[in-house]
């Protein structure tokens, strides 16, 4: 069987005009038996590069304009990207109607929420407070609980309904958009996983997983599964060809 392909969404340009990606993404992805492919932000034909993956990844990365959604501008948001924001957001709506495994990953399912019509806090601490951080000053990752739905499609993955996985962000969901569903949450009630219950395969997670998934097999599992469902999508097609 052909191991799928996995598209994964990179940061926009630098100064030195150059796309990247942290590799622990390549990683998890090569670990669960993933071909990882990136995509770059401004690609202009998106069905057509859909047309070639399995699956994909929505990564990390700095903040949504908060214009996406009609949100206001507060002096915490960093590295704007009007590039990466129009193509992820574009990419999102599609995918969102299509049968490709989809997995969002901290700004990633900021993304999938304001593309189904969601919105965000601006900056948590705002909002919840700071007896549970969800990223370590100055802006590095730290890790805190997290409780999931036992009734999830996401604990069934994790193989367990209280984690502590590696957080690294200000911005979480503040309006869930219509057709997700809260799955996890922080102790300060942050909306912290969803999914999308009439897709195929849809989940996103405002954590890390790649950061440890190398260590922590329930990390892992999230990238195995991807590619699971991809590899049991590329069956079906078959199939019925």
């Amino acid at each position: 069987m052909q191991n799928p392909i996995i598209g994964i969404t990179t940061y926009g340009r630098d100064e030195n005009k150059r796309f990247s990606l942290p590799a622990y993404y390549v990683d998890a992805v090569r670990r669960a038996g993933g071909i990882p492919v990136l995509i770059p932000p401004g690609e202009a034909d998106l069905p057509a590069l859909l047309s070639m993956t399995h699956g994909v990844i929505l990564a990390g990365g700095g903040d949504i304009d908060p214009e996406h959604y009609a949100g206001t501008s507060h002096e915490t948001i960093y590295l704007l990207d009007p590039e990466r924001d129009k193509s992820e957001l574009a990419l999102a709506r599609i995918l969102v109607n299509q049968d490709l495994p989809l997995l969002g990953i901290c700004r990633g399912s900021q993304v999938i929420n304001v593309a189904l019509g969601g919105t965000l806090i601006e900056h948590l601490p705002d909002v919840v407070g700071e007896d549970v951080l969800h990223r370590a000053p100055p802006r590095q990752p730290i890790a805190h609980e997290v409780r999931i739905d036992p009734k999830s499609r996401l604990a069934g993955i994790m193989g367990q309904t209280i984690i502590v996985p590696m957080s690294w962000h200000h911005q979480a969901i503040r309006q869930l958009a219509p057709s997700l569903r809260v799955v996890a949450c922080a102790p300060d009630g942050t909306i912290e996983a969803v999914e999308k219950p009439d897709h195929p395969w849809l989940i996103a997670v405002q954590w890390h997983p790649e950061i440890t998934a190398a260590n922590e097999p329930e990390e892992q599992h999230l990238f195995d599964e991807l590619i699971a469902a991809a590899q049991r999508r590329m069956q079906s097609k078959r199939s019925s060809t």
